[in-house]
């Protein structure tokens, strides 16, 4: 995708440069680095980190100045012909780890706010990824906005990059991804929309593995007497103490702490007026030898005193070394910590050791402890160049491949997939076999956007069993399967239940499953049936997941209607609707991508009444992102059918607003659909209303092939949407647009009974910005005009019909049809919403 570009990245609050070492292990060009310690950025120029000595920037990135150097920076290198920074590494500080509801300082959510300063930076730098790494409760740790609002920080971050990104947030125990020690955190990666279609946040997390033991980390470093520096390595050392403390630790065994020791003379003390006072024993970790066959515990900033958590090595009277606790956060062994290389330290006497060590010891193990294991980092950074270098395709190499290797020919995409003789990228692949699928309309397949699975993955439920079952009614080309795979790779096993109605469809799946792989931990069952007519058995799922067909059951057969009996709905014939309603009664969580007309079309009011008795979780509204070349409004709902309504979540991908609203509130039977960014204004607007005093139609007969732009004494002037005037209070003819019917022909017409009628209104039938004005005599409206008919006799007044055009009525009509921007026609349910002021009537 990039050629001959050097990548480059920006790292804030880097600390000595430990965790972003990663970057420059895999050829990252360090455009800048920031840092408020001089003694730390010393250990990044020791490393040769930035090219020009101008990119280590010390100073407190909240000030104007620090910040216009690190752009200065960027400037420098866009001569060099890098068009924008490819990564901004981001490590705030965040010691107030207040989370909502607990009490917390002023001062310590200023100083999380440093995290607003990070965001402000990327917002102006613009990178093509960023990530965030701090403490596991990050994101919901309380920073203060720049408009002084006090929200919790993981909000603020897609808030204020969402536009622009795709963002991830997960908890990670570091070991389990490539450390060598225990360290819970969070990692919050975003990547810029432009990519949306082929990577995601998910794609670049580091891969799961297996923890290591502490054996089998440092069991062979060589042992070390007391005040040792080992002659071949400097960082393998003995840090001393003082000596009564040997005897409160040197009788332990693995897992005892000295605290335990049943000799008062042996557990940790201080003498005061000749008396032993025995110290507190605040932490069970600490005084305590670590076990070798345990993972190893996190490592902190004060692994230097036996009186820290987990410093006590597992047979030797010491804290581990330097170059032990190094092993344990993957730093490579050519990391310098001065500006002297380890031949060099090994060379000097033990005087000059002892001096250097003096002055380097405390300042190194701190960067220890606060650092990010530098393998997190490398295997993000392998995973952005791979990406950045790797070959993708676009819709229009997508069609052309297909056409120039005849892919719709289904031996020949097997073969396609199988070679994949482009090295595609994975997400092009299944991009292909779902275009190619040559009964795709006949089974509305449609191929779902990496993106949108990404968002969808960041909302579903966290599972502690050690066996979970997964099903995926209809897995087309499997673009659910990879996210799934890395969303629980740290469930012990996991049962995946893959359905597809076409056989092609699974064969292909198959080939795409051998070149993903599948993970240790999952069994993946593919099952070739009607997913309707399918027997689920009597075990349910934890989770149902997909992208269900979207089109019209067209055959009803014996064996289907008995299968769908026990469904609710039974006015709708759309497959969506019946896989919701099947996979709720298989399923403790459901997580479907599902048409937006679901919210409020008639059709589906029955769907929406089952919804209201269970515990709707989560809306994503995804709008017209959901499907690549199909232009329909989509949304993915996640539905826990046995537990009782609570709050929902809501998130609108169009305009980056996430709400959290009682389910009560948006479902509200009041009114005909659910109204998921209702809110105080919108309700405000509603008491002033009343409503459902109107029924509808809208024409469907006229059409371009009956109607003359040539006005002539018999015929009627057609009204349409462009018409009426915005204020609602008129019409205005439009050259080159206006048309007419002959009178003769509209008598067959179903409108033409409406012709002259002043009891009925006149209003857009598919717009953004509802106007209303009254009949026109000697018109007739075409389809693009909806009939506003009162089911009681009265009249509107100029001061109501105004009202249609207000800013107010317009937000409140907008929100009253969930911002949609596709199907937004005037039909029976939507009509409701045309209410009358109750003060006007």
């Amino acid at each position: 995708m990039l050629k001959d570009k050097s990548l480059t990245y920006v790292s804030l609050f880097s600390c000595a440069g430990v965790g972003c070492y990663g970057f420059h292990m895999e050829d990252f060009h360090c455009v800048a680095t920031n840092e408020l310690l001089p003694r730390r950025l010393d250990v990044q120029k020791a490393n040769h980190k930035c090219e020009y000595d101008s990119g280590y920037v010390s100073g407190d990135i909240t000030t104007d100045e620090v910040k216009q150097h690190i752009y200065d920076e960027i400037t420098r290198w866009s001569h060099k012909g890098n068009d924008r920074v490819d990564v901004v590494v981001a490590t705030p500080p965040c010691q107030g780890i207040s989370v909502i509801n607990h009490k917390k300082t002023s001062k310590e959510i200023n100083r999380n706010s440093l995290v607003v300063e990070s965001v402000d930076v990327i917002k102006n730098i613009k990178p093509r990824f960023f990530i965030f790494e701090n403490v596991m409760a990050f994101q919901k740790t309380l920073c203060i906005t720049p408009d002084n609002r006090t929200i919790p920080i993981g909000d603020y971050i897609r808030e204020a990059l969402g536009e622009d990104y795709i963002i991830s947030g997960r908890i990670l125990n570091f070991m389990n991804y490539g450390s060598n020690s225990s360290r819970t955190r969070t990692l919050m990666i975003g990547v810029d929309k432009k990519y949306r279609n082929n990577s995601t946040p998910l794609d670049l997390y580091p891969d799961y593995q297996p923890e290591k033991t502490l054996r089998e980390v440092i069991y062979n470093f060589p042992r070390l007497e007391w005040g040792e520096i080992h002659k071949n390595d400097f960082y393998h050392a003995f840090r001393t103490y003082s000596h009564e403390m040997r005897h409160w630790i040197h009788d332990l065994k693995e897992g005892e702490s000295s605290f335990d020791n049943k000799d008062p003379l042996k557990r940790p003390h201080r003498v005061v007026d000749g008396k032993i006072v025995e110290n507190i024993r605040k932490n069970r970790d600490k005084y305590t030898r670590q076990p070798w066959d345990r993972f190893i515990q996190c490592v902190h900033t004060r692994n230097d005193q036996l009186a820290a958590q987990n410093t006590i090595h597992p047979e030797q009277d010491r804290v581990y070394s330097i170059r032990e606790l190094m092993t344990m956060m993957t730093i490579p062994e050519k990391f310098q910590w001065m500006e002297y290389t380890i031949d060099e330290l090994n060379e000097m006497s033990d005087a000059e050791k002892k001096k250097i060590y003096k002055t380097h010891e405390v300042n190194i193990r701190q960067c220890i402890g606060e650092a990010v294991p530098t393998e997190i980092m490398r295997q993000i950074a392998v995973k952005i160049k791979h990406f950045l270098f790797g070959k993708m395709c676009d819709g229009t190499e997508v069609n052309k491949i297909i056409v120039e290797k005849n892919l719709t020919d289904r031996e020949a995409l097997t073969g396609f997939l199988k070679a994949n003789p482009f090295d595609l990228d994975m997400a092009s692949l299944m991009r292909i076999t779902e275009l190619c699928n040559a009964r795709r309309e006949k089974n509305a397949a449609f191929y779902t956007n990496k993106f949108i699975v990404n968002e969808i993955m960041g909302q579903l439920p966290v599972f502690s069993k050690d066996t979970i079952r997964i099903l995926e009614p209809s897995v087309g080309a499997g673009s659910f399967v990879p996210f799934l795979f890395k969303q629980y790779e740290n469930v012990p096993h996991v049962i995946l239940d893959v359905i597809d109605v076409d056989a092609e469809s699974i064969e292909a799946f198959k080939i795409l499953l051998e070149q993903i792989g599948v993970p240790n931990n999952f069994t993946v069952n593919c099952i070739c049936q009607d997913f309707l007519t399918w027997n689920a058995g009597a075990v349910p799922y934890d989770l149902s997941v997909g992208n269900p067909p979207f089109s019209k059951l067209k055959k009803h057969t014996k064996e289907i209607d008995a299968c769908l009996k026990d469904n609710v709905n039974q006015k709708t014939n759309n497959l969506a609707a019946m896989f919701l309603e099947k996979c709720m009664r298989c399923s403790d969580c459901v997580a479907l991508v599902l048409n937006k007309n679901i919210l409020a079309t008639e059709e589906y009011a029955a769907t929406r009444d089952l919804l209201r008795t269970m515990r709707l979780d989560t809306i994503i509204d995804f709008g017209r992102y959901g499907f690549t070349g199909v232009s329909i409004e989509t949304m993915c709902i996640i539905v826990y059918p046995k537990q009782k309504p609570k709050e929902t979540s809501i998130y609108s991908m169009k305009y980056n607003r996430r709400l959290l609203r009682e389910q009560n509130y948006i479902t509200d039977n009041r009114f005909p659909s659910f109204i998921i960014y209702r809110d105080e204004q919108f309700d405000e607007v509603a008491d002033k209303l009343d409503f459902n005093v109107f029924t509808v139609f809208r024409d469907r007969q006229i059409t371009k092939s009956v109607t003359t732009s040539m006005k002539g004494k018999d015929t009627l002037w057609v009204i349409k949407a462009r018409n009426i005037n915005d204020d609602g209070l008129g019409i205005t003819h439009i050259d080159n647009y206006d048309v007419f019917l002959p009178e003769k022909k509209a008598e067959s017409f179903s409108v033409t009974r409406f012709l002259n009628d002043d009891n009925v209104y006149l209003t857009p039938n598919m717009t953004y910005n509802p106007r209303v004005i009254e009949n026109i005599p000697d018109t007739i409206p075409d389809g693009s005009v909806a009939v506003l008919i009162p089911k009681k006799p009265f009249r509107l007044t100029v001061r109501q019909r105004a009202f249609f055009s207000t800013e107010e009525y317009r937000r409140f009509y907008g929100i009253a049809r969930n911002l949609s921007t596709q199907s937004i026609n005037v039909d029976n349910n939507s009509v409701f919403f045309y209410g009358v002021l109750k003060d006007d009537k």
